[in-house]
This record gives structure tokens, C-alpha cells and sequence, in this order.
């Protein structure tokens, strides 16, 4: 998985501010520093944000790809269904679409986009729920 290009440029600011020194040095684990870089960007929200229990936008990525993944092997699992139970190319017409939708949102939310990728997906999981449910026998 690639880091979008909000992060970055996040990570370019922090590499110019401490100098070349600092890159030099053998830091922690690739793992720590995404702990690390989480807790400082939870202690970077303000106050009132905190209380109310807002998401990083780093948080809202995770949470858009994971909703977008989960989506899309449900997706997968009732095109299985439907073509076992009746193939049509309707069927995989309207549930293909549905899956690459969701790889769509992936790569949005991937990429900081995540409000269009929530719109996104749901807007085009309703409309691919309405079509199997209006258009296939």
C-alpha cells in the first residue's frame, strides 16, 4: 500500500525541519512511526475536536478502505450466489459494477478523498441494491 500524497508531504516537511542528520540515523520501526505519527496527529486536533471524538483524517482513510474492502467481498460473495442460482449477464453486469465501486472508493479514500468516497459508495451501493432488486427477475 502506497502512502497518499497528503502524508507525504507531511513526512517531506518533518525530513526538511530536522535535517539531513536526522534522515541519516537509524530510526525505529516502520510500525512505531506510524504509531508515532498517529498519536501526534490525535495530539494535534484541537481541544473541542478531541471531546467530540472526530477522526484523523488518517483515521477516516483506514476506516473508508476497510468499509470499502468489506463491501466489496460481500459484494462478491452474493454475485457467487446469484450466478449459482440464476447466470445472467444483468446479474453480473449490475454486481461487477458494484465491485469495481468499491475499488474506486479504495483509491479515493487512498488518496484523501474520503468524503466523495463515502458519498460514493453510497450512492452506488443503494443503486446497485435498487437494480438487482428492480431489474433482475
Amino acid at each position: 500500500m502506497s502512502t497518499s500524497d497528503q502524508d507525504q508531504a507531511q513526512d517531506q516537511e518533518r525530513d526538511a525541519q530536522q535535517g539531513p542528520t536526522a534522515r541519516d540515523a537509524p530510526g525505529p520501526a516502520p510500525e512505531d512511526r506510524e504509531q508515532e505519527e498517529d498519536l501526534s496527529a490525535a495530539a494535534e486536533i484541537p481541544e473541542p475536536a478531541a471531546r467530540v471524538g472526530r477522526l484523523t483524517p488518517r483515521q477516516a482513510r483506514r476506516l473508508r478502505i476497510l468499509l470499502s474492502s468489506v463491501g466489496m467481498a460481500a459484494t462478491a460473495v452474493v454475485l457467487a450466489l446469484r450466478i449459482a442460482s440464476r447466470s445472467s449477464v444483468l446479474v453480473v453486469g449490475v454486481y461487477g459494477l458494484a465491485l469495481i465501486l468499491c475499488g474506486v472508493v479504495i483509491e479515493l479514500s487512498r488518496n484523501g478523498r474520503t468524503r466523495l468516497g463515502s458519498w460514493l459508495l453510497g450512492v452506488g451501493l443503494v443503486a446497485a441494491i435498487g437494480a438487482d432488486w428492480l431489474l433482475i427477475p
